[in-house]
């Protein structure tokens, strides 16, 4: 009992940790770039007293973006934890399971046969990828499903594999129909450019984050009891199928509507659970928003690093995630051989 008790209040702190690292990074975000603000022409801004210039940059420019990588990297952590408790398998994430690649054929859908018409709203681009993630989680579960069988989170992942190597050669030769502007939209998306630091995209993703965020932390209990295995669970009494099915469509739409307007950031759905587990252990009521922490930042911090770090040119968030996890994520699997 003392060392559970000690686990709970060990996996708070950590929590309220980040919580704080993530808002400290906000603030010395706020008070960085090529417009430099000093922190108190930061906090005129922000009890109404800046002059035109300094709201437009907070405001216009610099809030919005924290905002988003805040909330792409809450969404992306989540989806990750989800897919490796529900597959009980430690490389299971959006990306290796094929999903990121139905989003981003989907949002070259939108790109190449909508927003080029003018007809497109800013709302369509989330939904687009949030279609396009769920029809390629759909069709790896139907085609590794075998009647009978437990769904093999082996088999789970090399369908994936190979569905998502088909989605990337419809993607190659739909940028054939690409003009100069599109194609640099697509290849800074594809790097992970948090494009849609705009109150518009927002205003859209962030209840789409919270709700489901809310979701999946109301079914940490669900997720500690699959993560057992899914004899074990229904011998417990649990609905599996029905359980399993809502927490992956809640995953793919976070994972989908986060990518959508930030760009592709699957590698946080990976490695962001990993670093929450080294954290705070397995209890999914302390391991959801860690590994959502975790994730906001190490995206916040990886864009603040793009923005006050001179590296050569515009480098997209996304390659500096890249550059700061994937040492971890190699020592990760060198403790783990």
């Amino acid at each position: 009992m003392i060392k559970q008790r000690y686990t709970i209040q060990r996996g708070i702190i950590i929590n309220v940790v980040l919580m704080v690292l993530i808002l400290m990074f906000a603030i010395i975000s706020m008070n960085s770039g090529k417009m430099n603000l000093s922190p108190l022409e930061v906090l005129n801004v922000l009890v109404g007293n800046g002059t035109d210039k300094q709201n437009l940059i907070v405001f216009d420019f610099r809030l919005p973006r924290i905002a988003l990588s805040i909330l792409v990297g809450l969404g992306m952590g989540a989806a990750g934890v989800v897919m490796q408790s529900l597959l009980r398998n430690d490389m299971a994430s959006p990306g290796t399971l094929g999903i990121s690649s139905g989003s981003g054929l989907f949002v070259l859908f939108f790109v190449v046969f909508i927003a080029s018409t003018g007809k497109g709203s800013f709302i369509a681009l989330p939904l687009l990828a949030f279609v396009g993630g769920l029809l390629a989680a759909g069709l790896i579960f139907l085609l590794s499903n075998r009647r009978g069988r437990d769904i093999s989170s082996i088999g789970l992942i090399l369908t994936g594999v190979a569905l998502g190597s088909g989605y990337e050669a419809l993607t190659t030769f739909l940028t054939l129909k690409l003009n100069d502007s599109q194609m640099d939209f697509m290849l800074h998306w594809l790097a992970g450019s948090l494009w849609g630091d705009d109150w518009r995209y927002i205003s859209v993703l962030a209840p789409w984050v919270i709700i489901l965020l809310g979701y999946i932390f109301y079914k940490s209990r669900m997720l500690n009891t699959l993560h057992l295995g899914n004899q074990t669970a229904e011998g417990l009494g649990l609905a599996v199928k029905r359980q399993f099915l809502g927490l992956s469509i809640a995953a793919v739409a976070l994972s989908s509507g986060s990518v959508a307007v930030g760009g592709s950031f699957f590698f946080v759905g990976l490695i962001a659970p990993h670093m929450a587990r080294k954290l705070v252990g397995p209890d999914h009521k302390l391991l959801v928003p860690a590994a959502s922490l975790t994730g906001g930042l190490v995206v916040v911090l990886a864009d603040t690093i793009t923005r006050t770090v001179s590296l050569g040119g515009d480098v997209p968030t996304g390659i500096v995630i890249t550059v700061i996890s994937v040492p971890y994520f190699l020592y990760l699997l060198s403790k783990a051989n």
